[in-house]
C-alpha cells in the first residue's frame, strides 16, 4: 500500500511522467516496487510494439520515395536518442533509487504515446496535403 501511495505522490509531482494509457493506472496498484517496475515496463513494451507497427506502415507508404524514407529512418533514430536522453533527464531526481526503472518506463511510454499520435497523423493525411511527408493511402 505504501508503494502505491508513493507512486501516486511521485506521479502528481512529475506531470511529464503522467500515465498515457489506461492500463498504466493498474501499475499503481502493484504491491511492491519490483511489480510496479515490471508493470510499467510491460505497458511501455506494448506502446513500443504499436509504434513499430505504425512505423512499418509509414515505411511501406514511402517505398516509392527513397529520399523521404531515408529522412524517416534518420528522424526515428534521432527521436529514439531524444526519448532516451529526455527520460534520463526527467528521472535524474530519483537517480540511484529503486523507482528509477518504473519512472523511466513511464517516461518512455509517455513519449512513445506522443510519437504514436504523430505517426497516426501522418497515416491519415489527406491527398494533396503538402505539409504531410507521407502519401495518402490508396
Amino acid at each position: 500500500m505504501k508503494t502505491a501511495m508513493l507512486a501516486a505522490a511521485i506521479l502528481l509531482a512529475m506531470p511529464t511522467l503522467a500515465f498515457a494509457q489506461a492500463n498504466m493506472s493498474e501499475c499503481v496498484e502493484a504491491e511492491d516496487q519490483a511489480a510496479m517496475s515490471e508493470c510499467a515496463g510491460a505497458v511501455f513494451e506494448e506502446s513500443d510494439k504499436e509504434l513499430n507497427k505504425l512505423y512499418k506502415q509509414i515505411e511501406l507508404r514511402l517505398s516509392d520515395d527513397p529520399d523521404t524514407k531515408k529522412l524517416l529512418v534518420q528522424a526515428q533514430r534521432d527521436w529514439v536518442k531524444f526519448r532516451d536522453a529526455e527520460c534520463s533527464f526527467q528521472t535524474a531526481g530519483a537517480a540511484g533509487g529503486s523507482i528509477v526503472p518504473a519512472l523511466d518506463a513511464m517516461c518512455m511510454d509517455d513519449l512513445t504515446q506522443s510519437r504514436i499520435k504523430d505517426f497516426e497523423g501522418y497515416l491519415n493525411c489527406e491527398e494533396g496535403d503538402l505539409s504531410c511527408p507521407v502519401p495518402a493511402a490508396d
